[in-house]
């Protein structure tokens, strides 16, 4: 049997995979199992930051294999400890919680912003406001958390505790807030599951006036858009805003699985002993990886992730059989003329691995693409867009 007939047989039907069994890879290229060449224009969902088994990031993790691989949250670890205090140092934040995915950091915020209101106004304020087309995890509270209703359909009952608002109507947050007993409001700067729209950027302040106002927890969902992938560090840096809980995961590990639940000041101090813990959370060999990949997302790195996110805005625009261009930094979503997914395959089929993002073709390459290798992907790209 075939790598594909052996998963096909054995693995949870969940996943429309593509008939492709990729076996290696260096940089931002990977081989398949047939030996062909493929530009990758998705990293793995924006989590290989640089790239394919990326050499110093490779040293890393080998390094801390040797040492230890895994020891419980009941003793102290040199690269746990290294992580938290760089990502405080970078952010401003003031703690952090390592967990192993995106959903699960959302569920340490979902958390602390339930805690925080129940300790100062009461178990009652337990709402959080979300914005519809959001995507937040797959778990059944951030899927709750989630503001599609193509994700609740199959799993009622919901978590309860979630109201929706719509994305760039602050009214419509205002009123949300008024309605319920809200205890936060919970945001991407970019929906990236939602079709790569960004949210401008007088309604994110917007929403943390409210926050503010209302002494509600302000979260911002860094799970995709942050560690350098919208040109800045974290995405809400570039909209003049301070959040109180900022998650993030994907990028973080550069291939290895680590999430993080971020607290400011005010919020620092809401989990105390018990209130929350993580079997894998903080494990050294994720969090050396992470060291290495947050190490190295400097100014002069954001500003190249800036200059190939405007080639690529640039080429695809005015683009033949390219009716948009969004996003932000090298989170991109095209909307084509032909069907997203007739799109990809053509790219596939022509050597580039691309994404979809609902009716868009959605890329989201390795932070340090070669220039020379992002301007091949995207010619491909667009004669892939041009067959109209």
């Amino acid at each position: 049997m075939s790598i594909i007939e052996i998963d096909k047989q054995f693995v949870a039907n969940t996943y429309a995979r593509f008939p492709l069994e990729i076996v290696s890879g260096k940089g931002s290229l990977c081989y398949s199992s047939g030996g062909k060449e493929y530009i990758d224009m998705g990293s793995g969902i924006g989590v290989t930051a640089f790239g394919f088994c990326d050499q110093e990031w490779q040293n890393a993790v080998i390094e801390q294999l040797s040492k230890l691989q895994h020891t419980s949250n009941l003793y102290y670890t040199e690269p746990c400890a290294k992580l938290a205090q760089l990502l405080c140092e970078r952010t401003g934040m003031k703690k952090v919680f390592f967990s192993n995915s995106g959903a699960e950091s959302n569920e340490c915020a979902i958390k602390v912003a339930r805690k925080y209101a129940s300790d100062k106004k009461g178990k009652d304020y337990n709402v959080i406001i979300t914005l519809k087309n959001s995507f937040h995890g797959r778990t059944l509270t951030t899927l709750s958390a989630t503001g599609q209703d193509k994700f609740h359909e199959l799993f009622s009952p919901l978590t309860e505790g979630f109201a929706y608002a719509n994305a760039n109507d602050i009214e419509s947050v205002e009123q949300a807030v008024l309605k319920n007993k809200a205890c936060a409001i919970m945001i991407e700067c970019v929906q990236g599951e939602g079709g790569v729209i960004p949210l401008d950027k007088d309604f994110v302040k917007g929403v943390e006036d409210i926050c503010n106002k209302n002494d509600l927890v302000f979260i911002v969902d860094e799970v995709q858009t942050g560690n350098g992938r919208t040109g800045s560090l974290y995405a809400y840096m570039d909209y003049g805003v301070k959040p109180d809980v900022v998650t993030t995961a994907k990028g973080l590990g550069g291939g290895l699985p680590i999430g993080c639940c971020m607290m400011n000041e005010k919020t620092q101090n809401v989990l105390g002993f018990g209130d929350h813990g993580s079997t894998y959370g903080g494990n050294p060999v994720c969090s050396a990886g992470a060291v290495s990949v947050i190490k190295r997302i400097d100014e002069e790195l954001l500003e190249q992730v800036k200059e190939k996110s405007k080639f690529v805005f640039d080429e695809l625009s005015n683009a033949k059989g390219v009716e948009s261009v969004s996003g932000k930094g090298l989170m991109i979503g095209i909307k084509t003329i032909r069907p997203a997914k007739e799109v990809i395959f053509d790219c596939m089929d022509n050597g580039v691995l691309c994404l979809s993002a609902k009716d868009k073709v959605r890329l989201l390459p390795a932070l340090n693409i070669p220039m020379s290798v992002l301007k091949k992907a995207i010619g491909v790209i667009k004669d892939a867009c041009a067959k109209v």
